[in-house]
């Protein structure tokens, strides 16, 4: 088959006005005829946008086989319209935006900026409940040499729409109190389908639904029904690692691990429940159980609860207990407030520490929260975390009382460099702030959870921070490899020392059927000890949904 190109050529009749059309960049070859009337009739249309409203095109001519010539005459560009207007109907202070000569009867415009300006003017009025309202100019009238004159006309219907129903499809159990106070989508709403859309998308940030397609309107003579299209979403989680190192006293294999087991939106109230039972390399066991019930009464106010009984070998138990109140701004940002209690005893039959001592404390609790999805990435899908929390309060031994202060902070971010390379970056760290200080009241970190490459929760510190840092390369959508570079500073105001630590290793994630597998290879060492093999740590874990 033979398929002749054609050439367009297009003409000012004068040099200045070709210029002005080739700046124009149009199209000049072409597969048949037709196309070429359809370049010509697009390029007059930018010409009126352009200000040459009075444009003429004189003809399209064939100069020979495979070559058209089309010629304008473009006369006169305008380059202000002044527009006159009802300012009962618009307010002044939109068009304020968007021009900055704005009068009781007219504004002045950039003829360039008519068509966006009425596109403006029109979603402004629409988020009013009008969703029907069309923006048009009438009587465009010359007013000299370079300016036109215009009137606006607004036609709009004279009921304003408000949603009168929602309608959940494919997810009709969805907790109705996450509408009101989470996407802040409600009955009796002034109806505007953009700002719909736009709170309807943070449904995509619960780990308990998902969006299956884009709400849709139904609109009847009296009643404005909005439907969301929804489906549940496996939320439940298991998470749990084993990891392994070489005891330096003995130069025995010895095992650590965790199992965290997260119950989300059973009960299809929005409600969480987490068990984590944590065994440590030094005989310490941490039990945690954690709930939290969203939106009590149909209120934004939310209840978490959570008690934690922690054992370090027969030296001493801590139990901490604590009720807070939450409430969601919106599906990024959360704050806290409430009580914790927290009770320490000394099993030691005989005390060898004076620095272990029964102790009762309490504290008021304030906290709060940022979390940023990003749901397109199955291997990290939190881009963002920040997390603060101050505790103010007192701790009571036997005979006295003593004010204390806590300052807790763990944040992330994960620098995107492109789609398959990224940087990770987190900070832990925590500090105590009293008179005096005792052992079973210190902070406890190190692992995978705070500096790799050290036993978990083997430091004990009055103060600690910890910077983890990852270059990560994505093979594919279910594999990554990553390094490790953390380096950590604590104080420890029993034993007056401050040290620095340091870990280095690799690792790799692995998106399997049965969940995410993750292996990490890490080296620990103070800052001036020497590297040693036997001090690695090899942690391994899967976290499965369910």
């Amino acid at each position: 088959m033979f398929c002749q190109n054609l050439h367009l050529e297009i003409n000012g009749i004068s040099d200045y006005e070709t210029s002005v059309i080739d700046s124009l960049n149009y199209q000049t070859n072409h597969k048949d005829f037709n196309s070429i009337e359809f370049e010509v009739d697009s390029i007059q249309k930018i010409l009126y946008k352009k200000g040459y409203i009075e444009n003429e095109l004189k003809g399209v001519i064939k100069k020979n086989d495979s070559t058209f010539n089309a010629q304008f005459y473009l006369k006169k560009k305008f380059y202000t319209i002044y527009i006159y207007y009802d300012n009962v109907i618009i307010d002044p202070s939109i068009l304020s935006l968007i021009s900055k000569n704005v009068y009781d009867a007219y504004f002045e415009l950039k003829f360039t900026e008519v068509e966006n300006t009425l596109n403006y003017i029109n979603s402004k009025i629409t988020e009013k409940g009008f969703p029907f309202t069309k923006s048009k100019l009438s009587n465009i009238n010359v007013k000299d040499q370079q300016n036109l004159t215009a009137d606006l006309i607004i036609e709009t219907t004279d009921n304003k729409r408000t949603i009168n129903n929602i309608i959940i499809k494919g997810y009709e159990k969805f907790p109705r109190s996450y509408l009101k106070h989470y996407l802040k989508i409600k009955p009796k709403q002034i109806f505007n389908l953009n700002d719909i859309k736009s709170k309807t998308e943070n449904l995509n940030d619960l780990k308990f639904a998902n969006q299956t397609k884009s709400p849709e309107v139904l609109f009847s003579k009296d009643s404005t029904s909005l439907y969301l299209y929804l489906e549940k979403a496996k939320s439940n989680s298991f998470d749990g690692f084993l990891g392994f190192g070489t005891n330096e006293d003995t130069n025995n294999l010895e095992f650590d691990g965790y199992l965290n087991l997260n119950l989300t939106n059973n009960l299809n109230f929005g409600e969480s429940f987490k068990l984590l039972y944590k065994s440590d390399e030094n005989d310490q066991q941490t039990f945690k159980t954690d709930m939290t019930l969203p939106y009590l009464f149909k209120s934004p106010i939310g209840v978490d609860l959570q008690l934690q009984i922690f054992k370090k070998d027969s030296s001493f138990t801590t139990v901490n207990q604590f009720a807070k109140l939450h409430y969601q701004i919106n599906s990024k940002h959360k704050v806290y407030a409430g009580i914790i209690n927290s009770e320490s005893n000394n099993l030691l039959k005989e005390s060898t520490s004076l620095n272990i001592i029964d102790y009762k404390n309490s504290y008021y609790s304030f906290a709060y929260e940022y979390l940023k999805i990003q749901n397109s990435n199955f291997l990290f899908p939190i881009n963002s975390k920040f997390y603060i929390e101050t505790n103010f309060g007192e701790r009571k031994l036997s005979n006295t009382t003593q004010k204390q202060s806590q300052l807790t902070i763990d944040a992330f971010n994960i620098f995107n460099l492109n789609v398959k390379n990224s940087i990770y970056m987190r900070f832990n760290g925590a500090t105590l702030i009293s008179d005096t200080y005792l052992e079973n009241e210190l902070f406890r970190f190190g692992g995978i959870n705070s500096i790799r490459g050290f036993e978990e929760n083997s430091l004990f510190s009055s103060l600690y921070g910890s910077i983890n840092t990852e270059y990560r390369l994505q093979l594919s959508n279910s594999i990554y490899i990553h390094s490790i570079t953390d380096a950590a500073y604590f104080e420890n105001k029993t034993l007056n020392t401050k040290e620095k630590l340091f870990g280095y290793g690799f690792g790799f994630g692995i998106l399997t059927k049965a969940g995410l597998f993750r292996f990490n290879y890490a080296n620990g060492k103070l800052e001036n000890q020497k590297f040693k093999l036997s001090n690695s740590k090899i942690h391994i874990s899967l976290t499965t949904d369910f």
